[in-house]
């Protein structure tokens, strides 16, 4: 398709609700779409979402190894209430295997060819299967997120993406989670707006963005798959 065409698609759907955008992806793509699931607030919502309206949808999470028990806890407990047709994705080199040819704690010292390893390059992989992707990006969430289309073309990957939260504030979010009683990472309870490997994370303080307890101490707001 002609980045006209997806440009087409992003003009008609912004503005719709979300499940709407997700039931025209899916419809649109299928079998050749997966959901990308890293178990925070935003992904949880779309998979239940996305299981209401094709309960076998491709989901996979990056499990880099280093993610909180939380992450591990709330997985199970999607597991248990969507019987989800999940996918664990994980990187060619196991940690110890990581530390041996880079050097132990690779991410306090190079967090970006950390992530290259252990998120980029197995996103790269698995997303090689298919023709678009959804994510639980919010234009909200950081100023690299702000011009967030609800589809677009992600150049990076060479598919489609499809954002269906883009337009959603975190208040809509989480009436959404309470409303439909959607498991959720407890860390959200404890400061933890934006959560990725235990190492790389801390609770983020009264007035700070959103993804700052993100590699605080390092110029980097993004671990390379959406930017």
């Amino acid at each position: 398709m002609s980045p006209e065409e997806v440009e087409a698609w992003a003009e008609g759907l912004e503005g719709c609700p979300p499940e709407e955008i997700l039931e025209w992806a899916l419809e649109r793509f299928s079998p050749r779409i997966a959901l990308a699931c890293s178990f925070g607030v935003e992904d949880v919502v779309l998979v239940d979402m996305a299981t209401r309206i094709l309960p076998h949808v491709q989901i996979f999470y990056l499990d880099t190894g280093l993610l909180f028990p939380e992450t591990y806890e709330v997985r199970d407990r999607v597991v248990d209430r969507y019987r989800p047709n999940l996918r664990r994705v994980t990187p060619q080199l196991d940690l110890h295997q990581q530390a041996a040819k880079y050097g132990e704690a690779l991410w306090t010292r190079d967090p970006n060819t950390c992530c290259r390893l252990r998120k980029v390059e197995p996103l790269r992989d698995v997303l090689a299967e298919q023709d678009a992707w959804v994510t639980g990006i919010r234009r909200e969430q950081s100023p690299t997120r702000a011009g967030a289309k609800v589809v677009e073309v992600d150049r990076k990957f060479g598919l489609i993406k499809v954002n269906p939260l883009a337009g959603w504030d975190s208040r809509q979010v989480w009436n959404y989670v309470h409303t439909h009683e959607v498991p959720y990472n407890s860390l959200h309870d404890r400061g933890y707006p934006s959560i990725g490997c235990a190492p790389c994370t801390r609770p983020v303080r009264p007035g700070e963005d959103p993804r700052a307890g993100r590699w605080a101490g390092f110029d980097k707001t993004e671990c390379g798959l959406h930017g």
